[in-house]
């Protein structure tokens, strides 16, 4: 499985990666963004790669994948299946013995990522990620969904390091800003770069 782009501004996708919290967090928008998101990517074909629990956001997320007949893959720490908070419905779960293997073979099974809501887990996996791509290791696309304004402070953050001198702005406009789920898959894609780029400025 290979991502292409098929034109100048279509990138094809076959599976996305999505980090979210494993808790459903203070606001009902956030598990409406998940399952809505989860829906729109079975309907156009696209499959998850995500963490691989069945709690919080990340629960929310593959259900709605499941439910709607879509691809379901799961990557699990060895320490965390034995927490008893593994997914029992999945397509395929894999179970790895580090977090880090855990986001090289996220990495590998997809064609981009996107971030919902979350917490330390969830910035941990986009900082890397992001990381990654500044460094040329990827050149896969990386979307926010800003739900309810939820990563206003962490643009807020990286726009002030831009200021400071720490951050390139090059490396900023690698991540794509969407408030829906068509929003989102659609900046993916390629459509809205420039106007993503405009929302972190």
């Amino acid at each position: 499985m290979k991502a292409k782009r098929t034109s100048r501004s279509h990138y094809e996708m076959n599976r996305i990666c999505v980090f979210c919290g494993a808790a459903l967090g203070a606001r009902r928008e956030f598990a409406q963004a998940a399952t809505a998101l989860g829906r729109l990517m079975a309907d156009r074909g696209l499959g998850l790669v995500y963490g691989g629990t069945h709690i919080g956001l990340m629960g929310q997320l593959a259900d709605a994948v499941l439910d709607a007949g879509g691809e379901v893959i799961g990557v699990l720490p060895r320490t965390l299946m034995e927490r008893e908070i593994a997914h029992g419905g999945l397509t395929k779960l894999h179970v790895v013995d580090s977090l880090a293997e855990r986001k090289q073979l996220m990495h590998d099974l997809c064609d981009a990522f996107a971030a919902l809501p979350g917490g330390l887990g969830t910035l941990d996996e986009l900082s890397e990620m992001l990381t990654w791509a500044q460094l040329g290791i990827h050149q896969k696309p990386l979307g926010l969904l800003n739900v309810a304004s939820y990563f206003d402070g962490l643009l807020a953050f990286l726009r002030h390091a831009v200021r400071e001198g720490l951050v390139r702005q090059a490396h900023l406009d690698l991540v794509k800003v969407a408030t829906t789920p068509q929003e989102l898959l659609w900046t993916l894609a390629g459509g809205a770069a420039a106007g993503s780029r405009a929302q972190i400025r």
